[in-house]
């Protein structure tokens, strides 16, 4: 065994002839304990909310998006889409059609998006699990844009409490669409095409942003919008798993050249992702900082140590310590006192985790909420960065006695 470690472990667990070193030794673990804890619970939180909200982005959000540089619309050529459609990377690909509109239902008018979706669209995301469901689960209504010749619409939850809408479609009058013509100019005057739309579904995202829109069959959209070559506004394209992500995008820009922008899930809310990273870490770095002050108390613990143990250090360095040897021996101390913290805050931070997430300790909200619970999710690369944080703070605590020490046993052998 190393004998700074034998040393060390011996000066944690021998009684001390000051009962202080010992109350302080003490009240650093916890301290070191609690703060990792902390840490671990806070990254968990912060986790389980990403992970919620890229579930509901993935409810909406393709895995990747293609858009032209310029403009609002192209034109794709069928074998292009082919091409895109027998990659091995890609399981499905719908072509979209997003515009803005206003929708009227009965007295009640407010703006919105109409998106028009083929019949690739549901593989791509997973919309049909966001209709409205009844007190028992049935849902109410349908993801369904078009039947025979029949189009319908799917509307909002946002839009659908704007115009109210209830959340019975069978029993809603028809939601009118209205679009001005396209080469128009906007005055009190202008002309709109106006269109009426059976309500098939009213879905819920529980996102604002994504719950204004209504979905349409995208030939109804085409018409609406005065299309009539087939243009759209984007790809959305759900992967598979037999090729890496960044294999099959590059695949797909090979196939369209260098005039449309493809986008991954995390490119498309780039702004969201790096705030909440942001927020994780400005968080991660407040706590660390509570361990850095933590820390002080390992320092005066360790510094009475070093002057209690100054006879065995003289004794220690007359058989023939080095000075790196005595330097060691207190370094190893804090590396164990900031060991020991450290994997008693994480028992205790896994206990409470487990414990939220099967019982919702901490609720959200006021019973209104998307969740009742603060969601966390344990990874173990957190797990990794908390114990290299709390053991790197513990041995730079332990520096400046070990310094000492050493100091101490050079002059202990001037002296002699």
């Amino acid at each position: 065994m190393n004998l700074p470690f034998r040393f060390a472990f011996r000066y944690i667990f021998s009684k001390k002839s000051t009962n202080a070193i010992n109350i302080i030794s003490g009240i650093s673990v916890v301290g070191i304990a609690l703060g990792s804890a902390a840490l671990i619970v806070i990254l968990s939180v912060f986790n389980g909310f990403e992970d919620l909200l890229r579930g509901i982005m993935g409810s909406f959000k393709p895995d990747v998006k293609v858009q032209p540089i310029e403009g609002k619309v192209f034109s794709l050529d069928s074998t292009q889409l082919q091409q895109i459609q027998d990659l091995e990377g890609v399981y499905a690909a719908s072509c979209v059609l997003e515009e803005l509109s206003m929708f009227e239902h009965g007295e009640n008018s407010d703006l919105g998006n109409i998106k028009g979706i083929d019949d690739q669209f549901l593989p791509v995301t997973q919309m049909d699990t966001t209709i409205f469901k009844d007190s028992e689960g049935a849902p109410q209504g349908a993801f369904q844009v078009r039947e025979g010749d029949r189009n319908f619409a799917v509307v909002g939850a946002e839009l659908a409490h704007s115009t109210k809408l209830d959340i019975a479609p069978n029993t809603l009058k028809p939601l009118i669409v209205y679009m001005p013509k396209r080469k128009a100019k906007m005055t009190t005057t202008t002309k709109f095409k106006k269109r009426e739309l059976p309500i098939k579904g009213i879905y819920a995202v529980r996102q604002i942003e994504y719950d204004n829109f209504v979905f349409a069959d995208l030939a109804f959209v085409q018409d609406l919008l005065s299309y009539k070559k087939g243009e759209i506004s984007a790809i959305e394209i759900k992967l598979t798993d037999k090729v890496s992500e960044r294999e099959t995008i590059n695949a797909i820009k090979g196939i369209l050249g260098d005039n449309f922008t493809v986008k991954n899930r995390y490119e498309q809310d780039e702004a969201f992702f790096k705030i909440t990273n942001m927020e994780k870490w400005v968080g991660f770095a407040i706590f660390a900082f509570a361990l850095v002050l933590v820390a002080f108390n390992m320092i005066g613990a360790l510094w009475m140590l070093v002057l209690e143990k100054r006879n065995d250090i003289i004794t220690l360095r007359a058989m023939g310590g080095t000075n790196s040897l005595i330097r060691n021996i207190f370094l190893m101390e804090g590396f164990l006192l900031a060991t020991l913290g450290v994997i008693i805050g994480c028992i205790f931070a896994v206990i409470l985790c487990v414990l939220q997430q099967q019982f919702g300790l901490v609720t959200l909200g006021d019973g209104n909420s998307l969740i009742n619970a603060y969601p966390v999710q344990m990874r173990i690369q957190d797990f990794a960065l908390v114990v290299g944080t709390v053991i790197f703070i513990g041995i730079l605590a332990a520096w400046l006695p070990a310094m000492r020490a050493r100091r101490i046993s050079n002059l202990a052998r001037l002296n002699s």
